[in-house]
């Protein structure tokens, strides 16, 4: 074979190199696909990092809304247990209505106020995680509910009274079914739909905005069914004979201050939720910086 001809296959690095140069970077077709759920969304933003300003910031509604969910339900405790006799069951229908501010407080107030704030600030772990310790809190906060709708209710039949007949009352049952469905649609749209993650991520994240927007009304609506729970039972109290005028007086301030408190709550939670630097709403996560 003449050694001077040429040979009608190129060679393989040659071929390889005309590929490389006539194929578009990125997928074979050249369209660009979006990233799957599992890699990171955000890209570094420099204008997006925090100052000091930012971390005191974050620092201060931390502690300032721990110490006030756990201060409401601490002030309501002792106002209960000192002005209201304490607490009882069925053998004691005036003491079994006890539980009731007790147990609604805790469940849709502090649980929920502390799932909230965890979801929003919490960036220092997986957020499936945090997904995990959101449904933890809420789902602890239904027993506590449950009990204190109970508590209420078996109080008003041994007592003779009419349920559902207050602004109170049904602001409660509007609260306690609002609260329901949110678990229910949070449980099966953003656990249970992970099951086909890359399938349901477009339904998912339509579903974000909605679920937060009735979560922080359902929070409110919350407070204002206690704050009217608190003006119902001082009007119901202000009758009470046998008891000193100076105590009526010291527990009308106590139930003002709860009052207060859970409106200064609802603010600084909403706060917090809404801040356009929060965390949550950072392109870069904590923990990807780390």
């Amino acid at each position: 074979m003449d050694t001077n001809s040429v040979s009608p296959l190129p060679p393989m690095e040659e071929a390889m190199d005309r590929v490389s140069e006539k194929s578009p970077p990125g997928t074979p077709n050249g369209i660009e696909m979006p990233p799957p759920p599992d890699e990171k969304r955000y890209e570094e933003d420099p204008d997006n990092a925090w100052n000091c300003c930012s971390w005191c910031e974050y620092l201060l509604i931390v502690i300032l809304s721990t110490i006030l969910l756990v201060g409401v339900l601490v002030l309501t405790l002792f106002w209960v247990m000192f002005y209201r006799d304490g607490f009882a069951w069925s053998e004691s229908p005036k003491q079994q209505f006890n539980l009731h501010p007790i147990l609604m407080i805790a469940g849709f107030v502090t649980l929920s106020g502390f799932s909230i704030l965890i979801y929003r600030l919490c960036r220092c772990v997986k957020h499936i995680y945090v997904k995990l310790i959101h449904m933890f809190f809420h789902a602890v906060a239904i027993p506590c509910i449950a009990l204190g709708f109970l508590s209420v209710f078996d109080s008003h039949e041994a007592l003779q009274k009419v349920n559902f007949y207050s602004l109170h009352s049904w602001l409660g049952l509007v609260t306690m079914g609002m609260f329901v469905l949110q678990f229910v649609i949070g449980f099966f749209s953003f656990l249970v739909m992970l099951c086909c993650e890359n399938k349901t991520y477009s339904c998912r994240s339509a579903m974000v905005p909605i679920h937060a927007s009735l979560g922080l009304a359902n929070f409110w609506l919350a407070i204002a069914t206690s704050v009217t729970g608190l003006i119902e039972k001082e009007r119901e109290t202000a009758n009470e004979t046998g008891v000193s005028s100076e105590n009526k007086l010291v527990e009308h301030y106590i139930t003002s201050a709860i009052g207060i408190t859970l409106i200064f709550i609802g603010i600084i939670v909403t706060f917090a939720v809404r801040r356009s630097n929060a965390p949550a709403s950072a392109k870069v996560y904590v923990t990807e910086r780390i």
